[in-house]
């Protein structure tokens, strides 16, 4: 592929809080950022896949004192799970960083002392919520109460999960603490404040720039109608996080060094590989900056964040994809009825592609839920990738070593047949970059029965049986083999460890999009190994009950 028309891409998803352990919810959403990732290096481009866990707040500061070790020890402990997992499965993530590296320190600081010197940045005197049995003002996260927009009980301070609305802790109604259960009382403190209004003309642009989906720019149109909130990027001590300089006991808000952890992993991949940082986060460059992300956090990614970067300087995102929620068995995620499963949990019993498999079926570019019915994704798993895709090299590979001597013929008996299907490759790329991979995986799917039909028409198993039709079977499953070696190409993004296996049998490569558009022929096989097996519905009673046994 000519440089011309090569892109250069950064890929980020939502950072995992330090916190607590990965769950199915998450991977839906690291999963959607790999198969895009791998796809774009597929097809040739130059993609860098840098993100980090999330490591700072109060609620790690907590966490680690109930287990009487450091923040530092328990987010060291983190990372190292999180990362087993994600290796486990598939992820193909470059860089994988923490916000509590000095990288990040560094990058927060340069941009803080932009924004100050833009005059984005206000200081004035707050009354904040205090709780008056531990002695510390409340993060947003600790205090609870109802929602004063939509009156759900049992919200956040900050913002509520049933309607989104973002508000201040102060405009709560009945709030409690979450930490010792205390009513708080207001205490006045000196905070910094980010003010969004000069960004107002930049943040228009850029949400109209085709950055976000329309229905997410609808929302964000709402919101900025309104007079955007200073935002308020200070919590006092006792706090896990970076101290804002040469303020005593004030330290930034979780959410100011976060999204700055894209940056921070992708800096140090940039002094790994030689790359120009400065280069790739100008405004006027030629490189892209994807952030995957789930709708919950739309207001700090399209709102904060966009005016952030402009505000020191750096480009704005390319586009931020945002995705709906998991739900298992058309249910919210549920301990009690173990289908909050746990990454590590599922990859003790099914095999990830599996899973990899099933959210990609169901993916699209909209905000829609998606739902794990287990018995369905039993079903489509059997039926798509063991009966219909993995069955067509099973069937044929024997035929290659019995009468081939496991090498494919010279020429392909169906040339026409293969043409139809290397002219689905535009449509296929073009979902998969749209992210409707449901579409690129239904598209494939489509190919596979034709594929069998061909296989079910030759019948080469009764062929085999009649002397002298040797060379025709090896030409029938010739054929058959190089269609497997389409799909199977086009669906490794989705399915990386099934696809190199495949590679391995064909001994061909299933990393390059285009690879197939010259067919395997005179070339020799390896002996075929089962590639996937069908689910067996003890393992998935198997991780019900060890989800309900792992209530902690």
């Amino acid at each position: 592929m000519s440089n011309m028309t090569q892109r250069r891409i950064l890929v980020t998803a939502a950072l995992p809080y330090a916190n607590g352990a990965i769950h199915l919810g998450h991977m839906l959403e690291y999963v959607q950022t790999d198969i895009w990732a791998r796809f774009q290096r597929a097809m040739g481009h130059e993609v860098w896949f840098a993100w980090a866990d999330d490591a700072h707040g109060t609620p790690i500061m907590l966490h680690a004192q109930k287990q009487g070790i450091s923040p530092e020890q328990l987010i060291e402990q983190m990372a190292a799970e999180h990362q087993r997992d994600f290796e486990d499965f598939g992820l193909s993530y470059d860089a994988y960083g923490s916000t509590h590296s000095e990288t990040n320190r560094a990058l927060v600081e340069l941009i803080w002392s932009r924004l100050n010197d833009a005059g984005a940045v206000t200081r004035r005197t707050i009354a904040q919520y205090f709780d008056p049995d531990e002695g510390m003002f409340l993060p947003d996260r600790f205090i609870r109460g109802t929602c004063p927009k939509c009156h759900t009980s049992d919200q956040a301070g900050d913002s509520c999960d049933a309607c989104g609305a973002s508000y201040d802790p102060t405009d709560l109604i009945e709030p409690h603490s979450a930490v010792s259960g205390a009513e708080p009382v207001l205490k006045d403190t000196e905070h910094f404040f980010v003010s969004l209004d000069a960004f107002q003309q930049a943040l228009s642009e850029w949400i109209h720039s085709g950055a976000v989906q329309t229905e997410v720019a609808n929302k964000l149109n709402e919101w900025l109608g309104d007079r955007l909130r200073d935002w308020d990027v200070t919590r006092d001590a006792p706090y896990f996080g970076f101290a804002i300089p040469g303020q005593p006991d004030k330290y930034f808000y979780v959410w100011l060094d976060a999204p700055v952890g894209y940056l921070a992993s992708f800096q140090s991949i940039c002094e790994r590989e030689g790359l120009d940082f400065d280069e790739w986060m100008a405004p006027t460059t030629n490189t892209e900056m994807h952030h995957f992300i789930g709708k919950d956090i739309i207001y700090f990614h399209c709102l904060f964040w966009p005016a952030m970067l402009e505000g020191a300087g750096f480009r704005k995102p390319t586009a931020v994809h945002a995705h709906g929620f998991l739900t298992v068995n058309g249910a919210k995620m549920s301990k009690s009825r173990g289908t909050f499963i746990k990454a590590r949990t599922w990859l003790d019993h099914i095999n990830p592609d599996a899973l990899r498999y099933y959210f990609a079926a169901k993916l699209t570019p909209s905000l829609a839920d998606i739902d794990l019915s287990l018995d369905d994704f039993k079903a489509r798993v059997d039926a798509d990738l063991v009966g219909k895709l993995v069955n067509i090299a099973s069937r044929s590979s024997g035929f290659v070593h019995k009468l081939g001597d496991g090498r494919l013929s010279e020429a392909l008996r169906d040339p026409d047949l293969y043409a139809h299907f290397l002219a689905q490759k535009s449509a296929v790329a073009e979902d998969y970059d749209n992210r409707n991979f449901a579409g690129a995986v239904r598209r494939i799917m489509t190919l596979a029965d034709e594929a069998n039909q061909y296989v079910d028409q030759h019948k080469p198993w009764q062929m085999a049986k009649e002397a002298g039709r040797e060379a025709e079977v090896l030409a029938v499953c010739t054929q058959a083999l190089n269609l497997f070696r389409v799909m199977m190409t086009w669906l490794a993004p989705v399915i990386p460890t099934t696809a190199a296996r495949a590679g391995e049998f064909l001994n061909a490569p299933m990393d390059d999009f285009h690879g197939p558009d010259t067919p395997l022929l005179d070339h020799r096989i390896e002996a075929f190994q089962p590639l996937m097996r069908r689910i067996d519905p003890a393992q998935l009673e198997q991780v019900i009950e060890a989800s309900k046994a792992s209530l902690g």
